[in-house]
């Protein structure tokens, strides 16, 4: 059995309500809502919250909200991974779960053929996790830290006169999704390790949302790529 999980929690504070605030029309969870549906690879697309409002939100847009996330699991300093395996244990009691899907709330950028292809990755190469990278849109060994009087120093000064071709390209994860074995979440491995895969996304599907300033570049982005 594959599910779906979208963590939501009621208590943003950068942006206040981020889950259900309105993105080109509609709660910006919807939009990972409608890329589970859209994939057909789940049998349960489950939202895990803390929230009335937001399982209301879920519920109208497809998503079953079977429990309410324990407060204790909904505070600022909770990680990822232990949200999703308290889903899985809790659904586990009527379900044998083999994959379960984490996707973030707010990634409208998401697309159903990325999640089949990090599936696949996942099965392929036989890993416990699997998720979509991009690259760094500048070498990062060439970049440099800052004080508090504008004077600045290398992080790599070894790298000063390398050529930026030369330098091996780095990644970051794009904060989308990630796909996981049963076993991964409920025994809480880490993510980025060698017991993951992934696949690599185009700069432009990329925008992580954190404050108000990411949220302004995401729908300026989202109407030129998508025509919303």
């Amino acid at each position: 059995m594959r599910i779906c999980i979208i963590p939501a929690r009621g208590g943003s504070k950068r942006i206040p309500r981020k889950n259900i605030k309105p993105f080109h029309g509609k709660p910006i969870i919807a939009y990972s809502i409608e890329a589970a549906l859209t994939s057909c690879l789940f049998d349960k697309i489950i939202v895990t919250t803390d929230d009335e409002e937001i399982a209301e939100v879920a519920r109208k847009f497809g998503a079953e909200v079977p429990f309410m996330r324990p407060k204790e699991l909904s505070d600022d300093h909770t990680a990822t991974i232990p949200v999703i395996a308290h889903a899985i244990q809790t659904l586990q009691n009527n379900s044998v779960i083999d994959y379960a899907c984490c996707i973030y709330a707010t990634a409208p950028f998401i697309r159903a053929e990325d999640i089949h292809n990090a599936y696949n990755s996942l099965i392929t190469h036989n890993k416990q996790y699997a998720f979509p990278v991009t690259t760094f849109p500048f070498p990062i060994q060439r970049g440099v830290k800052r004080d508090n009087k504008g004077n600045i120093d290398m992080f790599y000064p070894e790298h000063f006169a390398t050529r930026s071709q030369d330098l091996e390209e780095a990644y970051h994860d794009v904060g989308q999704f990630y796909w996981g074995t049963r076993e991964a979440w409920l025994e809480g491995k880490p993510i980025f390790s060698d017991a993951a895969t992934t696949i690599v996304l185009p700069r432009h599907l990329v925008q992580d949302i954190d404050t108000p300033e990411d949220w302004i570049r995401a729908e300026l982005m989202h109407k030129v790529l998508f025509n919303t």
